[in-house]
């Protein structure tokens, strides 16, 4: 298994390295470009038009020809010409089909809600693995226990080799796999960084509204101008991450010695606060998208582990 994470590993150096990416808009003295209306950071290379005046104005000051672009509801797969693979394969189809769905349903914040759960789904065979393997290690923790407490207190090289020996043929007997945790991870990110790429993009996805949310505005402008909506997002953003990372951690905590364990209890709250922070001043459209996945991972680990229970396997 550590060689086929290596292999990964290389081949996502290769692919960044041959890659396009966003590129943020910037002052002449290298600050960053923010909408004074949404508190957003703009994006330099943007796909399609922005039809905002607000927006419209910032590009201009800054001397960015948007008048070539395409219209959003006209982008294609190919808008923009070649910019690497990453963009190509990941970025622009992405973007492009949030915008085919947003033309169906003709909103794009529902459009991004459905897509993220469309993605999710087709990656589901491989998450759902990964988030048995809590409900697995819970079945096998009596027999953890007791190699903790066989080996307590030994530091010797032959007792940690027996140890890590014991411990590998309980994970065999149980069907463990203890690197099946890195599975989410290995999927979650670069799905994060393509939906975060593709929204800040596409001026329609962040120009749209839902729910009364303007999905550019950041939520730290949104709550300062008194739409308690945005309010609510934090909240959502920050109970479904909490939930989120408790059921992630919880196949890790539960092999994990006393000491270590007690650590990464404490850590679905550190993240938690780390992710709030900063979705105070990320757009609404990214904290939408983040909600939306949490939810989807929350609720299939919610079903794994009744299942498993009506079943009589834990």
């Amino acid at each position: 298994m550590n060689k086929k994470l290596i292999k990964i590993f290389l081949l996502g150096i290769i692919l960044f390295s041959l890659t396009g990416c966003t590129k943020t808009l910037t002052t002449e003295d290298n600050k960053a470009v923010k909408n004074p209306v949404t508190g957003q950071t703009l994006t330099q290379n943007v796909l399609c038009k922005p039809t905002d005046k607000s927006t419209i104005e910032v590009y201009e000051k800054n001397k960015v020809n948007i008048k070539k672009l395409p219209e959003c509801q006209n982008l294609k797969i190919n808008s923009g010409g070649y910019e690497g693979l990453w963009t190509n394969i990941f970025v622009k189809p992405l973007a492009w089909f949030i915008i085919q769905v947003g033309n169906v349903v003709k909103n794009y914040g529902l459009a991004l809600i459905l897509t993220s759960l469309l993605i999710r789904f087709i990656v589901l065979p491989l998450t759902k693995k990964s988030a048995m393997q809590s409900e697995l290690l819970k079945e096998a923790q009596k027999d953890l226990n007791k190699i903790e407490k066989k080996y307590a207190n030994k530091n010797d090289q032959e007792s940690l080799m027996r140890k890590s020996q014991e411990m590998t043929m309980i994970y065999k007997k149980h069907g463990i796999n203890p690197m099946a945790g890195c599975l989410v991870a290995f999927i979650q990110l670069p799905l994060f960084i393509a939906f975060f790429e593709a929204i800040n993009r596409v001026p329609a996805i962040f120009e749209d509204t839902f729910l009364s949310m303007q999905m550019g505005t950041t939520p730290w402008i949104g709550i300062a101008k008194g739409n308690l909506l945005y309010l609510l997002l934090i909240i959502a953003i920050a109970a479904t991450t909490y939930f989120s990372f408790k059921f992630s951690t919880a196949d890790s905590m539960a092999s994990a010695g006393n000491e270590v364990a007690g650590t990464m209890n404490k850590m679905p709250l550190i993240m938690t606060i780390m992710i709030v922070v900063m979705g105070m001043f990320m757009t609404s459209a990214i904290g939408i998208y983040w909600v939306t996945t949490n939810l989807f991972t929350v609720v299939q680990n919610i079903l794994i582990k009744r299942s498993r229970e009506m079943n009589g396997k834990v």
